[in-house]
């Protein structure tokens, strides 16, 4: 997974609260293998009437090209399925903007690349009667949490550790293994002090 620092993209309006894991990826679409993408499921009920067609007035299907997406609040909340997130990054968004987050979701998130940037209410509703049914091209900066159109600057809130790891393009793991060598000497000195808590290696 590649890190990333900067954002230049078009940014889409989803003016609703709520928008949970069930309705980003419905559930009867999580059998299909991951190696075939699940961009084409992400918030299918709403971009496709029950007969297949694409709902016109729907701003991803008007705006395929979108990264970011500006919502409401609670968004990712329900479930933990971590395709929800699957869903949006196969489809190309790579930030979402709200209030607020499901917490698991949140974590899934960052551990895939996508940044979940929390923004004021009032600057949500701001951000969306701007971009209204079109567009609008945004700017995030990662290195200083801000939101840059063209002509304001908006802060948004993220744990410095996801900012480490969405910079990095790191997992949980690699978080970890930045800290090998300390673990290796911790292994170290714990074998040399107390060798009986210590397992065997009997391939040693």
């Amino acid at each position: 997974m590649a890190g990333w620092s900067r954002l230049d993209g078009l940014a889409v309006a989803l003016a609703q609260d709520n928008i949970d894991t069930d309705q980003l990826i419905p559930a009867r679409f999580m059998s299909v293998p991951r190696k075939d993408g699940y961009g084409d499921y992400l918030l299918h009920d709403q971009r496709f009437d029950a007969d297949g067609t694409p709902r016109a007035d729907m701003p991803l299907n008007r705006h395929p090209k979108a990264e970011i997406l500006v919502t409401r609040r609670n968004f990712g909340t329900g479930s933990s399925r971590e395709a929800a997130v699957y869903a949006l990054v196969d489809f190309g968004i790579r930030a979402v903007l709200a209030p607020s987050f499901g917490d698991i979701f949140a974590s899934n998130a960052v551990n895939n690349g996508l940044l979940p940037a929390r923004v004021p209410e009032q600057i949500i509703d701001a951000l969306i009667s701007r971009i209204g049914a079109d567009t609008a091209t945004l700017s995030i900066d990662l290195e200083n949490c801000d939101i840059r159109t063209p002509d304001s600057r908006i802060s948004f809130e993220l744990d410095p550790v996801w900012r480490l790891k969405l910079m990095n393009g790191w997992d949980d793991i690699d978080l970890t293994s930045r800290h090998r060598d300390a673990i290796a000497a911790f292994r170290a000195r714990r074998e040399e002090k107390t060798p009986y808590v210590m397992l065997r290696d009997d391939h040693a």
